[in-house]
C-alpha cells in the first residue's frame, strides 16, 4: 500500500497541501470549535471554565466537559496565554532561552516559528509560519491538516532560501524539537532557542501576528476549503508584508524593513 507520503510525492504535490475533513465531528461542534477560537484569540487567558461561561452568557448552555473535550481537539490550553498547540516530547532535547535582554537591531538576527489553529467552513487546518523579528517579515508559511514535523519541515526548509538568521526561536512542541527540525538549524550554523514553558511572550511577535492574521482575515472570510484557504492566505500574507503599514515600523512595510 503506497502511503499519504509518496503519493504525495508523485504527483509532486507537498505533503501538508493532503487534506481531509475530520471524521467524528459534527457541524455543530464545528462551529462550537470556531466560536472556541474567537474567544479565545480575544481572551487567550481563558480556560475551560471561562470558555463555557462565554457560552452561557449567550444563551447557549454546553456542558463544561464538551467544552473541554473540543479545545483538546484544537490543543487549546490556558497558558498565560500560549496555545499549546505544540506539545512537547520528553524524549527531545530542549534548548535554553536565548534572548532575554537582547536588543534586535537587524534583519536576520533572529527568526521564529509557531503553530496556529484555523477554522474552516466544515473543518479545520493549521498554520505554522517564520518571521524575521526586526522587520515582522512572514518568511514562508504552510498549512496541514494534521500536527506532525513535515508541514514545519517544509516551512523551514522555504525560510531558509530568503536568509539565515543567528538565532531561531521555538517554542518546546514536539515538532520544533524533533531531531528533523533541530539538525536542519544547527545543521545551517544557527543558534536553536526555545520558549520557556507557558511563556507565550518568549514569542510575541509571531502571537500578534496570528491575532492580525484572524481578525483581518481569516474570520471575515469564512474559507470552505483547504484550498480556499491556501489561496486567501497567499494574497494576506502578500498584502501583510508588501502593503500593511506598521506603526512600530514607522509606518513602513515588513517588506520595506527587510529589503532594505
Amino acid at each position: 500500500m503506497i502511503t499519504i507520503g509518496e503519493q504525495c510525492s508523485l504527483i509532486n504535490l507537498p505533503r501538508s497541501s493532503y487534506y481531509y475533513s475530520p471524521v467524528g465531528i459534527t457541524e455543530e461542534e464545528i462551529e462550537i470549535m470556531r466560536e472556541i477560537d474567537q474567544i479565545y484569540t480575544k481572551y487567550p487567558f481563558y480556560g475551560v471554565g471561562k470558555i463555557t461561561e462565554s457560552f452561557r452568557r449567550a444563551g447557549r448552555h454546553y456542558n463544561h466537559k464538551r467544552i473541554s473535550r473540543l479545545m483538546h481537539l484544537m490543543e487549546i490550553q490556558a497558558l498565560r496565554p500560549k496555545k499549546k498547540l505544540s506539545r512537547r516530547n520528553i524524549n527531545h532535547v530542549v534548548y535554553p532561552y536565548l534572548l532575554r535582554g537582547v536588543s534586535i537591531t537587524e534583519n536576520n538576527h533572529v527568526w521564529s516559528s509557531d503553530i496556529t489553529y484555523l477554522p474552516l467552513y466544515k473543518g479545520f487546518a493549521y498554520l505554522v509560519a517564520v518571521i524575521d523579528w526586526y522587520s515582522r517579515y512572514i518568511l514562508s508559511w504552510e498549512i496541514s491538516n494534521s500536527l506532525d514535523v513535515y508541514f514545519c519541515l517544509e516551512a523551514l526548509e522555504k525560510s531558509l532560501k530568503e536568509g539565515k538568521p543567528k538565532i531561531f526561536n521555538t517554542d518546546q512542541g514536539s515538532q520544533f524539537t524533533s531531531n528533523a527540525f533541530t539538525g536542519m538549524i544547527i545543521g545551517n550554523d544557527i543558534k536553536m532557542s526555545m520558549d520557556g514553558r507557558g511563556r507565550a511572550l518568549d514569542n510575541i511577535f509571531i502571537e500578534r501576528f496570528w491575532r492580525s492574521l484572524k481578525y483581518e482575515d481569516v474570520y471575515l472570510k469564512d474559507y470552505q476549503s483547504i484550498s480556499d484557504l491556501r489561496a486567501g492566505l497567499t494574497d494576506y500574507f502578500h498584502f501583510y508584508n508588501y502593503e500593511r503599514f506598521h506603526q512600530s515600523l514607522n509606518y513602513k512595510t515588513p517588506a520595506e524593513i527587510y529589503f532594505n
